[in-house]
């Protein structure tokens, strides 16, 4: 298994991972053609060997006429998947990290992501990061990502929504899971496009894997710290699929964040009570919530509560779980999570559109999964039983999976 390992000691960037890609041996030249079949001829990407406290890395610079435009995620992806010079993984990549700065920039602003303003990221220059990484990447085979903790840095930055703290909110939002670094860097060390880069592509966090080391590539940021050497490492290698991932389940397209868990016990909470506090939590943020019989202290019977939610929701979680049950105590610990990556999709049935999620499952094939609501709706609608309406769904599917 191919493995690359991220070692930010003085956290990340798209320029930052572009030059680590092109000291690894990936073609400036490959990486330029890639991002001007975009319809960006006018941007020219260069590279040079520079030195950042001492150590030798490579900076490469985006150099492109001005412009002063906002785009859309649909804009980029629409550039992406015009790109001919791109191969079909660098353009899922490339996609998957735009897509993950839309989620984390849509909730930051409480809209939608169709909605949502790119604006440092939706640059030419950052298309140019992203887009590169995604050819670098691709070009060396990678089938596994892991990373050191991330520094972030502290104090502020000014951004295009005014002056915020480090990080910048799209940028927490896009390290939820991720192992953050202490660092009293008075510097922004983590940008936006390098979070997503990680969130895109990591899957564990911590030390150095296990692997038959090949090649180190240094990546220079544009300042000059006085603390450290401003360059990230990426170094890349061999793994047995023991080690890791087996090399089957790696080859299935996912993405990695860290969740936390709240349970309690109760014996002697009402099942309606129960019902509204699940209620209650789903409505709150709750991202799953499930309730297991058990057997408590001398032979009661009870109910296991779970909620699985993101970190900064578990607070206010906590509270609805102790004042809507009778539960005098919980339990709340991280867990890793691994999802598959999903798209959703509007199948156009016999019965009428139906929304449904489909998700990766590597090698081009993919799994469907119809919207219960939407399903249900279009099921009362046309008197007709739910099983029709999935039958109506899974011909539609194949219809435009398979051409039929």
């Amino acid at each position: 298994m191919r493995i690359a390992y991220f070692d930010c000691f003085s956290g990340i960037s798209g320029d930052m991972v572009l030059g680590a890609l092109v000291d690894l041996g990936v073609p400036l030249s490959q990486i330029q053609a890639g991002v001007a079949s975009l319809g960006l001829s006018e941007v020219e990407i260069t590279s040079e060997i520079v030195k950042k406290n001492g150590f030798r890395a490579v900076q490469v610079r985006i150099n492109h006429p001005p412009e002063h435009k906002h785009r859309h995620l649909h804009h980029i992806e629409a550039m992406i998947d015009a790109g001919d010079q791109l191969t079909p993984g660098a353009k899922e990549l490339a996609k998957r990290i735009f897509s993950l700065i839309g989620i984390a920039e849509a909730k930051m602003h409480g809209t939608t992501i169709q909605k949502v303003h790119f604006h440092e990221v939706g640059a030419i220059d950052s298309i140019a990061d992203i887009v590169g990484t995604a050819i670098g990447f691709d070009a060396l085979g990678i089938e596994r990502f892991e990373s050191s903790p991330v520094p972030t840095g502290r104090g502020s930055v000014r951004i295009a929504h005014g002056l915020v703290s480090i990080p910048a909110p799209a940028t927490a939002e896009l390290l939820c899971g991720a192992e953050i670094a202490p660092c009293d860097i008075e510097q922004e060390m983590t940008t936006p496009t390098g979070a997503a880069i990680l969130k895109a592509t990591v899957s564990q966090f911590g030390p150095w894997p296990a692997m038959r080391l090949e090649a180190i590539g240094c990546g220079a940021g544009t300042r000059d710290l006085t603390e450290r050497a401003n360059l990230l490492r990426i170094a890349i290698g061999e793994a047995d699929a023991a080690s890791g991932l087996s090399a089957a389940a790696s080859a299935i397209p996912s993405e990695a964040d860290r969740v936390t868990v709240i349970d309690t016990n109760v014996d002697d909470s009402p099942p309606e009570d129960l019902a509204t506090c699940v209620t209650k939590l789903f409505a709150a943020g709750a991202l799953d919530v499930y309730q297991i019989p058990c057997v408590m202290k001398k032979g009661r019977s009870g109910v296991q509560l779970t909620v699985i939610c993101q970190p900064n929701d578990a607070p206010a979680l906590e509270q609805i779980v102790l004042t809507q049950t009778t539960t005098i105590g919980l339990r709340r610990y991280p867990a890793d999570r691994r999802k598959l990556i999903r798209r959703e999709v509007v199948l156009q049935t016999s019965l009428g559109p139906i929304r449904a999620k489909a998700v990766k499952l590597g090698s081009g094939r993919e799994r469907m999964m119809v919207e219960h609501e939407d399903a249900a709706a279009v099921a009362e609608r046309g008197q007709v039983s739910m099983s029709d309406v999935r039958q109506a769904a899974a011909i539609a599917w194949g219809n435009q999976t398979f051409g039929g």
